[in-house]
């Protein structure tokens, strides 16, 4: 089977400091262990990059532009990265309007939108509550692998 993971899983995995670290690296090693793929989206990398270089003080990594492009590409070496296609948009809309998504939602929603177009049908997230609502996709936790 074939898993997207979810920002929030990258960013747990990097942060070795993070009570949820061993949690999130656990879960991609026993993934991978039984033979799954696991991939991310460019949206996957921005949300990093966003989130690493950002300020501690502002619920950031803080890290040096340097380190985070490593990471990026570590990642990439690491992780399947499957490239936007230009039918993830029009899924996306179609997404938001049928479930009636709202405000930060619509991030998630495009990730939804990106498994579609790439057909996949689980994301490995620490927020599987975010993603209940779209019964086309199947949250996994790190803690239910």
């Amino acid at each position: 089977m074939t898993f997207l993971v979810d920002t929030n899983i990258l960013l747990r995995n990097v942060e070795r400091e993070h009570p949820m670290h061993h949690d999130a690296a656990t879960a991609i090693l026993n993934l991978m262990q039984r033979g799954n793929r696991l991939c991310v989206i460019p949206q996957n990398l921005i949300e990093f990059w966003n989130v690493a270089t950002r300020p501690a003080e502002r619920n950031g990594l803080g890290y040096s532009l340097k380190r985070v492009e490593q990471e990026i590409q570590e990642l990439k070496a690491f992780f399947r990265l499957l490239p936007d296609q230009p039918d993830i948009y029009p899924t996306w809309e179609a997404l938001v309007v049928r479930y009636e998504v709202r405000g930060v939602n619509v991030h998630d929603a495009r990730l939804v939108a990106a498994m579609q177009t790439h057909e996949l049908t689980h994301i490995l997230t620490f927020n599987v509550s975010d993603f209940r609502r779209y019964g086309e996709i199947t949250a996994i936790a790190p803690s239910e692998v």
